[in-house]
């Protein structure tokens, strides 16, 4: 069986009136609704963010994957143009002589 509080497996009723006996001690009987609801509030919090963190796995998990954009093979440049990055090559003038 396996249960959130199995790390206190070990602890019984004794230890745990000791535990509150303690905490009775450092803070008071005055603090001790203020921290209680405190402790009610960071509990909440928590698990408002777990389920906001579960929703959004199981909605990512549920999307359909959108099909990658099919890439087109590099086509040759129309003849006579220039490409970047080369330099222009210079024309020889026509013979006259011909």
């Amino acid at each position: 069986m396996t249960s959130s509080l199995a790390f206190i497996e070990g602890i019984g009723g004794p230890e745990l009136l000791m535990i509150m006996f303690i905490i009775l001690l450092l803070f008071g009987a005055n603090r001790l609704p203020e921290l209680a609801r405190g402790i009610g509030k960071s509990v909440r919090e928590f698990k408002k963010a777990a389920s906001g963190v579960e929703n959004e796995v199981r909605r990512a998990m549920e999307e359909p994957e959108e099909p990658a954009p099919k890439k087109l093979p590099p086509q040759p440049p129309p003849a006579g143009a220039i490409q970047q990055g080369e330099p222009e090559k210079p024309v020889p003038p026509p013979d006259a002589a011909d």
